[in-house]
Order: C-alpha cells, then structure tokens, then sequence
C-alpha cells in the first residue's frame, strides 16, 4: 500500500473539512467501525439516518454492513427504497464518492448504481474468515492509496456474498476496468470470475464483500499487512476529495 493514513496527514486533517456520512438502517451492524475508520483517516465521520431526506452537506457516504430490514425479500431489496436512498443515488450520479461495503454492496446492486446481484453462498453457509483480495483498479476514489496487483487481507463475512452477474455485463466489467478486487487464493463465496468488488464507470461508486472497516488499526485487524489494510479505503476518499477541492 502506498500510503495509509493511521495517523492524519497534512492532505487529510480536520482542517481540510471533509466530512463522509454513515448510513444506518435498522439491522445494520457495522456503523460505528466505518465511522471509527473515517476518523482514522483525517475526516469527519456524519452519522445518517435511513428515513433521512437529505445528506447533511457531506462530502462522501459509506453503506455500511449489516442486515438492513433484516434482510428479508432480498439483501439490501428494502433499503434500495429508503428516503436516504433517493438522495445517495442522486449525489452519486453526480460525482460523489460513495463505498457500499458487504450489505451496502447488495443495496447499491439494488438501487442499481451497480450492476449484478448478491446470492447465497455456494456452500450455503454463513463465512467469517481474514481473506486475501487483489487490486485490481487503484484509480477509483476508494482505491487510489492502493497500487495495481497488490494483495491485501481484510476479514469478510457473509451469508450471502457470491456476486453473479450475466456473461455479458461481466465481459463488460473487465473490459472497462470496472473489476476493483478479486479474492485471492480462496474464493469463499462462488463469486463469478473470483469478483470481491466492483465499481461504477466513473470510478466514484465502489462495492465489495469484504469489511476494509475492520483492518484500520494495528493490533485489531488481520496480522499480515499489520492490521491496516484495508485503511487505504478510507484514506483514498479523504485524498480524493481534498485534490478536489
């Protein structure tokens, strides 16, 4: 990785005014790690509310993982529909960063900001394990702290984690670069083509299975890679949207 900001840099302070808000949905469990994540990275974590009409003036959004209405018709199916949704949906067509992690990946495959679905594992049993992923494309606004053909470990977990899609929104997918990680040694849910994440044609929407939110603090994350890599993430959007302005 080529720069991780555990401790804030100059590029990534509270003085740079960035702001990144947290979605909660009733089921959801991993908020308060995004929120700690976004912290560690220099910015301002908001927390945001599903039944919110608006996004608080935020710079960013993170669908965080859980089990949103709990994950009954389809995973993320319901939360696709929730008011808050209207307004990501809007910010990201529009060009705001937003990384839908695990089930924030299966709502924004849901409100279609990305293509395929999210289906049962293959083994059909729940998986927690610490999982080897490839950077595919480090020029998205979630991956830029990344190089291309780095391995990284972060731990995953899911049920329902096998992304499909058909063969031909897949070829398309690896044609425009738009495959951002692939499970590394071990696909652990029958992912189609070893896909982990994905992200949209202009690079600032991101989806993935695995939980970067819980590798960004040596000591409490995966010990290859120090416990910190899934940090880039986090770091990537704050860099991201400073060289913005």
């Amino acid at each position: 990785m080529t720069a991780v900001a555990a401790d804030p840099t100059a590029e990534a302070t509270a003085e740079s005014g960035v702001s990144v808000g947290v979605v909660t949905f009733p089921g959801t469990l991993d908020d308060r790690d995004a929120a700690r994540a976004v912290r560690l990275a220099g910015a301002n974590p908001v927390n945001l509310w599903h039944a919110d009409s608006t996004l608080s003036g935020v710079d960013a959004v993170i669908l965080p993982g859980g089990f949103s209405y709990g994950d009954y018709l389809r995973c993320g199916a319901i939360a696709g529909f929730a008011p808050i949704m209207e307004s990501v949906v809007a910010a990201a067509n529009a060009g705001m960063p937003v990384l839908g992690i695990c089930n924030g990946f299966q709502i924004l495959c849901e409100s279609r900001l990305l293509p395929g679905a999210l289906i049962r594992n293959d083994h059909q049993h729940f998986i927690c394990r610490d999982q080897d992923l490839v950077v595919e494309n480090a020029n998205t606004a979630w991956t830029s702290d990344y190089e291309r053909g780095e391995t990284i470990r972060i731990p995953l977990k899911n049920g329902e984690g096998g992304f499909v899609a058909t063969d031909e929104v897949l070829d398309e997918l690896e044609s425009t670069g738009r495959v951002v990680f692939r499970y590394q040694g071990f696909n652990p849910n029958g992912s189609l083509r070893d896909i982990a994440g994905i992200t949209n044609e202009a690079g600032n929407v991101v989806g993935l299975m695995p939980h970067p939110e819980h590798a960004v603090e040596a000591g409490f994350g995966p010990e290859s890679g120090g416990g910190v890599d899934g940090q880039g993430f986090f770091s990537s959007a704050v860099r991201t949207l400073v060289a913005q302005g």
